[in-house]
């Protein structure tokens, strides 16, 4: 396959190319960046390997930067851009399940893309456009399946996480997973287990966010993949075969909607929700976005004014959850109006604050004066006192 125009990424980073192979070397535009071109999918990152080694590429550059160089990743910056070159590499044995004990630089594209995960990750394009194709990966596109590259097996046991990419990447592009991939990924599961906790959130999150999310999400519970998750919520298949149907027609846009999904909607107690967050290792945002949301999530259908005047600040997401739940259109607009018609959007918008209170000699600081703005607040959330100083005063001086 041949192309005659490259997207407008790729032309900038071809002086890269250019310069190296003048220089006596080979290098290539290789991976995802490929992979998207051919699709007609907006590029994210431009990856090159070449055939020189880390030292020779740091001799043909003027500006560079040892980004990854135990691992021959140097960085090349050229007019104000960089541009990582990592050479050519074999790959000894995973130990670990996640990296290579070592790795060997080696001279042949051949030996690079034959270690790399899937056929249609495992692309190189020359600086004149010539898609290079080893292991049918064009073939795999046509069919829209993710295949491993040589045997599944060794691919899935020298980095585990690779099952949970094999996904992420059904879920992007709408593929299937080949029969040997998928055998091999069925038997292997359990390694998954092994891979720190953020590498398998990052790709669980980018899945639930793919355009086939819903039927990907059906394929993990047949392979019981789910049972190697943290926590607890992975043990059970029905919760997640119910987000495969609302996932069918909608997916997340964001990472707190991701998460409010996934974990707030579980339906448990506090403390076990808290666990669950806390196994997942996110961040403290993610943690109590989910934590303030579950409970509204559960009650759906109950809830008054003040319970929406406490989420007031995650109408969004929390409105984005209800309707990839498919919770009914009326009352998701019911609730959306209420947000709207909220007199104040926090305490710090009433009228009158504790300061005023105490130089009008209405209160002392102290608890008291904590309980008495908590009630003004409460009152003006519900529409039963008007939020103006006039009005927060009189009140004040009926509470003394």
């Amino acid at each position: 396959m041949q192309f005659d125009q490259l997207p407008s990424q790729l032309v900038a980073a071809k002086p890269i190319l250019d310069k190296i192979n003048a220089a006596g070397y080979e290098a290539y535009f290789v991976g995802g960046c490929v992979r998207d071109m051919i699709l007609g999918e907006e590029l994210h990152d431009v990856d090159i390997a070449s055939s020189a080694y880390p030292e020779e590429i740091k001799a043909i550059f003027n500006k560079t930067v040892d980004t990854g160089i135990q691992h021959g990743t140097v960085m090349v910056l050229d007019h104000g851009e960089g541009y990582e070159i990592t050479t050519f590499r074999t790959e000894s044995t995973y130990t670990d399940f996640r990296r290579p004990d070592s790795v060997t630089f080696v001279r042949s594209l051949t030996e690079d893309l034959k270690r790399r995960d899937f056929t249609i990750n495992a692309f190189a394009l020359d600086a004149d456009g010539t898609v290079i194709d080893l292991f049918g990966g064009l073939a795999d596109l046509k069919k829209k399946q993710i295949r491993a590259v040589g045997d599944p097996e060794e691919r899935f046991t020298e980095d585990a996480l690779r099952m949970m990419r094999a996904f992420r990447f059904a879920s992007k592009l709408g593929f299937s997973i080949e029969e040997g991939t998928l055998e091999a990924l069925t038997k292997l599961a359990p390694n998954l287990e092994k891979i720190a906790v953020e590498r398998i959130q990052v790709e669980f999150e980018k899945l639930l966010m793919g355009q086939a999310a819903g039927t990907v999400l059906e394929s993990m519970v047949a392979v019981d993949l789910f049972a190697h998750f943290p926590g607890q919520a992975g043990q059970s298949a029905g919760h997640f075969l119910e987000m495969a149907g609302w996932l069918q027609s909608a997916r997340p846009k964001n990472l707190l909607t991701v998460w409010t999904l996934y974990l707030g909607t579980l339906g448990i107690p506090k403390d076990g929700l808290q666990a669950e967050l806390r196994s997942w290792k996110l961040s403290r945002e993610i943690m109590a976005t989910v934590s303030r949301l579950a409970p509204a999530i559960e009650g759906v259908n109950d809830l008054s004014v003040w319970d929406l005047y406490q989420i007031n600040d995650l109408a969004g997401t929390f409105l984005e959850v209800l309707e990839i739940m498919g919770v009914s259109e009326s009352v998701r607009l019911s609730i959306s109006d209420t947000f709207a018609a909220l007199p104040i959007a926090s305490a710090k918008d009433l009228a009158l604050n504790g300061g005023q209170l105490i130089q009008s000699g209405l209160a002392k600081p102290g608890p008291a004066l904590g309980k008495l703005l908590h009630t003004m607040e409460r009152q003006v959330v519900s529409g039963q006192l008007e939020n103006s100083k006039d009005a927060l005063l009189a009140f004040a001086k009926e509470a003394e």
